[in-house]
């Protein structure tokens, strides 16, 4: 598989871990877009969220409660924001399920 994400997952492309448990990792971006810029993903190949059924609820929640714990280690209390983006128009550049964790300024809205 050439998959980026996937190779990061299997620890073929090093990055630096920032949370980690059997099904996730959580690395910095390396083009953040925030002063606080994570990536969190699953370690099996999901290509989008719409790739997943609701047999991955559990994977997904794991997720959202991952965001929220590298949040409170981020010391991101005033607030941060989550975005998932899903297909080409939805602007997802990787083909693996990805979750950012923008947060350390004021967030805009609409993002985009």
């Amino acid at each position: 598989m050439d998959c980026l994400f996937c190779k990061i997952a299997s620890g073929s492309i090093p990055v630096t871990h920032l949370f980690e448990t059997d099904q996730l990792l959580a690395f910095p971006d390396i083009n953040p877009q925030a002063p606080t810029h994570i990536l969190i993903i699953p370690k099996l190949h999901f290509s989008s969220l719409a790739h997943t059924t609701s047999e991955q609820a559990g994977l997904l929640g794991q997720l959202l409660t991952a965001a929220a714990e590298i949040a409170q280690q981020q010391q991101l209390a005033a607030g941060y924001r989550l975005v998932i983006n899903t297909g080409p128009d939805g602007g997802q550049t990787v083909g693996h399920l990805h979750v950012h964790l923008l947060g350390g300024r004021h967030m805009s809205w609409p993002p985009g």
